[in-house]
């Protein structure tokens, strides 16, 4: 039976990306990255609230003190969400004003994994890195293109990820008590008919979802086989990423973007840019919270 996905909120976001669920207070976070905009939904109530930030935005997780932590174009930052205040952890890149942050997530012992880019989306000078509790910062690996999708098997012993143009998902082996990986290696190749492989979650069946840029779909891998198993059709071309939340994350939310759109295409696509829900027939996996 066909999955149909539902508009949440036409939130026309030039790039709607980076959702995340706060499975302790049930509160979904998404950002538009060129747009500088957090926003934050509470299904209880079913407000929606934008944050307007002063630089692009490329992550936003969870912290276990209770505010958030954002990846902005030269740093992180912790974000009160209660008062406003946003105040820098710590600088990254200096040395590369052209690179900006992009996708990132919290590994099983609540590391901060997050991956630079050229802001002109060309070359590959950008970087992963990993920040710690103690707030140091580690270049994980380089010669990044468009850093994207990345997750952690049920484990902890496999790390999945993303660089966009690469059009692969990636596994590394990791070692969930050092934060360190190793034997990186190819997991699902994508074909062009399937489209630019974007932000990525893992279900708890341990299978990736995947948003599919200029593919209007979400896919689901199956990082043993490597193998599309399942897919998502959605109504609009530029599919970012998904999160799965509600009580028993069991709802799955959907970002899109209007980037890279022209004015015909934007009006051939009212729904581009918009948040999605959809019941995608298998439940999420809780997402670790950033402990430093």
């Amino acid at each position: 039976m066909a999955i149909v996905p539902e508009v949440l909120f036409e939130t026309k976001s030039i790039v709607g990306e980076g959702p995340i669920w706060d499975q302790d207070n049930k509160v979904l976070y998404w950002i538009d990255i060129m747009g500088k905009e957090l926003h934050t939904h509470v299904p209880a109530t079913g407000s929606h609230d934008v944050k307007h930030l002063p630089k692009m935005v490329g992550t936003v997780v969870c912290r276990a003190s209770g505010t958030l932590v954002l990846a902005l174009e030269d740093g992180f930052y912790d974000y009160d969400p209660k008062t406003d205040a946003l105040t820098l952890i710590v600088e990254v890149e200096a040395e590369l004003p052209a690179n900006r942050f992009n996708d990132g997530k919290c590994d099983p012992a609540g590391r901060l994994w997050c991956g630079t880019m050229r802001i002109e989306e060309a070359g590959t000078d950008g970087s992963m890195y990993r920040l710690d509790a103690d707030h140091s910062v580690h270049k994980m690996f380089s010669d990044v293109a468009i850093s994207n999708g990345i997750c952690w098997s049920a484990d902890a012993k496999t790390m999945y990820y993303v660089d966009t143009p690469t059009m692969k998902i990636d596994a590394f082996d990791y070692d969930n008590v050092t934060g360190e990986i190793e034997n990186r290696r190819l997991c699902c190749q994508v074909t062009e008919d399937e489209a630019w492989p974007d932000g990525m979650v893992i279900d708890e069946e341990g299978m990736l979802w995947v948003g599919h840029y200029f593919g209007r779909h979400m896919r689901r891998w199956d990082p043993n086989s490597g193998k599309c198993i399942d897919k998502i059709e959605m109504p609009c071309s530029n599919i970012t990423g998904c999160a799965f939340g509600g009580d028993n994350l069991e709802v799955m939310y959907i970002t899109s973007a209007t980037h890279a759109l022209d004015d015909a295409q934007k009006a051939a696509e009212p729904l581009a840019g918009s948040l999605f829900v959809a019941d995608a027939g298998v439940r999420g996996t809780t997402t670790p919270k950033y402990i430093g």
